[in-house]
């Protein structure tokens, strides 16, 4: 951030999903190191408020009403932040959805692959083309602005669930976005980042949970427990502080082991 008098307080970070879920505990792990938050969902202001006041931090978090698969709604949200914060250092791309039913693949529908897709992969990737921009301006404006891309995507990246087909080659896409943004921003100094979740206790699993805890149980993962939104936040917190400052296009895994080759 270079030698000037700027700290966290002068930093906002755009977190989409960000109250409920994972993004809820990135939003609280960035809210406790100071940071200034957007928060965007698709649920209207009134059945966020007590969520917003639970978190009890004055103006230093706000949220905007923004399907991010919708073109004009992304804009609408950039836009909030500008009129809000009047800058932006982190975009992390959270918000996301499974399917509405799971299908075997052989079963599976064209419109729920392209909803998925829509949400989870094309919705965030022009969210970040949009916000690059704008963190490239900030850059050419002001030489010790530093800006920051973190994608949340997920094991099913490369775990195979064969009933859920369409959001396992969403994170696959989300993945290589990361690597595709980490190589075009480069030259601004803006690095880009993914952090792969593996099985985290949220609303989205808790219809699969008795499956989950059986395997679990079983010895599926190294660290044997569900992994929750706090885990996720302090990994995104890590990145969004700067501590890993020489390796853009990397992967954070906070999986508890799962993906550990063992005999």
């Amino acid at each position: 951030m270079g030698n000037d008098q700027r700290t966290v307080n002068d930093r906002v970070a755009l977190v989409t999903g960000g109250l409920r879920g994972i993004g809820l505990g990135i939003t609280r792990a960035l809210l406790a190191e100071g940071w200034r938050v957007m928060t965007c969902g698709v649920r209207a202001p009134d059945q966020v408020a007590s969520v917003l006041s639970e978190l009890d931090t004055g103006d230093r978090v706000a949220y905007q009403p923004a399907d991010i698969s919708d073109t004009n709604a992304r804009e609408q949200l950039l836009a909030a932040v500008r009129d809000q914060f009047g800058a932006l250092h982190v975009l992390v791309n959270n918000a996301g959805i499974g399917p509405r039913v799971r299908k075997d693949i052989l079963e599976a529908e064209e419109e729920e692959f392209e909803h998925v897709l829509r949400v989870n992969l094309q919705g965030p990737y022009f969210l970040t083309q949009a916000a690059a921009r704008w963190m490239v301006e900030q850059k050419q404006a002001d030489a010790e602005y530093e800006g920051m891309i973190v994608n949340i995507s997920s094991i099913s990246a490369t775990v195979a669930s064969p009933s859920r087909g369409e959001y396992c080659i969403a994170k696959a896409g989300v993945s290589m976005a990361t690597q595709l943004w980490a190589a075009r921003l480069g030259e601004f100094g803006v690095p880009a980042y993914e952090v792969r979740p593996g099985i985290t206790k949220t609303d989205m699993t808790s219809s699969v949970q008795e499956k989950y805890d059986r395997l679990i149980e079983e010895g599926l993962l190294v660290q044997p427990r569900w992994g929750t939104p706090e885990d996720v936040g302090k990994a995104v917190a890590m990145l969004a502080r700067g501590d890993l400052p020489y390796s853009t296009g990397q992967v954070l895994m906070v999986d508890g082991g799962l993906t550990v080759q063992r005999l």
